[in-house]
C-alpha cells in the first residue's frame, strides 16, 4: 500500500439510526468503504446561527483508505440530510495488519456488491 493511501477512519453524524444505515450501505455498495460502525445514542451540543443546541445523534464511524476520502465526501454531502454534515477523517496509525489488508482487499475488490438488507 503506497504511503498517501493509508487507512482511516471517517467519522460522520447523523440524525437517525435510519439515514447511517442508508448512507453505509451505499458506501458499501460503491466499495467505497469496507465497514461501518453504527453507535446508535450520542448528544451533540454545538452552537449553530448563534444558539446552543442539544441533539440526539448517530455516529457512523467507517473504515477505508485515504484515496476513498473524496468520494465518500462527495456521497454522503449527496444522501445526508443536514445542510452541513459532520464528516471528519481520522488517520490509523498502526493496528493488526491481517485486518488493515482486509480493508485493503474489500475497497478494491472488482466482484460488485450486492444491495445489502440493513434492518
Amino acid at each position: 500500500m503506497e504511503n498517501h493511501d493509508k487507512p482511516i477512519f471517517v467519522y460522520i453524524t447523523c440524525p437517525t439510526v435510519e439515514e447511517a444505515r442508508s448512507l453505509a450501505g451505499a458506501l458499501l455498495v460503491h466499495r467505497l468503504i469496507a465497514c461501518a460502525n453504527i453507535l446508535p445514542k450520542m448528544e451533540s451540543v454545538y452552537r449553530w446561527n448563534g444558539k446552543i443546541k442539544h441533539e440526539a445523534e448517530v455516529v457512523l464511524l467507517l473504515k477505508t483508505r485515504e484515496s476513498r476520502l473524496p468520494a465518500i465526501k462527495e456521497k454522503t454531502n449527496e444522501l445526508h440530510s443536514h445542510d452541513l454534515p459532520c464528516i471528519i477523517a481520522i488517520p490509523i496509525s498502526g493496528g493488526n495488519q491481517s485486518y488493515l489488508d482486509w480493508i485493503t482487499s474489500e475497497i478494491e475488490g472488482q466482484t460488485p456488491v450486492p444491495e445489502i438488507p440493513l434492518d
